[in-house]
C-alpha cells in the first residue's frame, strides 16, 4: 500500500500538475491509498476555505487510516534519527522522520514531493513510489 506525504496532497487539492499529483491519480484509481494522523492533520490545516477545508476531509475520510505514531515508531524514528546524524545528515523536520520511519517500519512506499526523504531512502531503505 502507498502512503501519500501531505507534499502530494496539498498541490494535488490546489490543482498542481506535477508528476506525483499525476502519479496520484492514477493510483487513486487502481490501489488503495493509504493516509494517517500526522497527514491529516498536516494537509488540513492548511485549508482557509470552510467549504474546501469539508471536501477535502470527506475525501480523505475514504482512504485506509492508520495511527502514525506510538512507542514503537518514536522509538525507531529516534534510532533512525541517530542513524542518519552519525553520516553526518541532520534531519530538518521532525514530522517527515516520523512518517519515514512509520514506511520503513510497515513496509509501506511513500509517495512525495519533498527532497528531505532523500537519506531515508538512500540509507535506511524507505521505498518510494516514483512516476514514470
Amino acid at each position: 500500500m502507498t502512503l501519500v506525504d501531505s507534499s502530494v496532497w496539498i498541490d494535488y487539492f490546489n490543482g498542481r500538475i506535477t508528476a506525483e499529483t499525476d502519479l496520484l491519480h492514477d493510483l487513486l484509481k487502481r490501489e488503495r491509498i493509504l493516509t494517517g494522523d500526522i497527514i491529516l492533520t498536516e494537509v488540513l490545516q492548511g485549508f482557509r476555505n470552510d467549504a474546501d477545508f469539508q471536501q477535502a476531509r470527506t475525501f480523505l475520510s475514504r482512504l485506509e487510516f492508520r495511527e502514525m505514531l506510538g512507542w514503537n515508531v518514536a522509538l525507531h524514528s529516534a534510532e533512525n534519527y541517530r542513524s542518519l546524524r552519525k553520516r553526518g545528515i541532520t534531519v530538518r523536520k521532525t514530522i517527515d522522520l516520523f512518517i519515514a520511519s512509520f514506511c520503513i517500519l510497515e513496509g509501506h512506499a511513500l509517495l512525495h514531493a519533498d527532497r528531505d526523504y532523500q537519506p531515508f531512502e538512500e540509507y535506511l531503505g524507505l521505498v518510494v513510489s516514483r512516476p514514470d
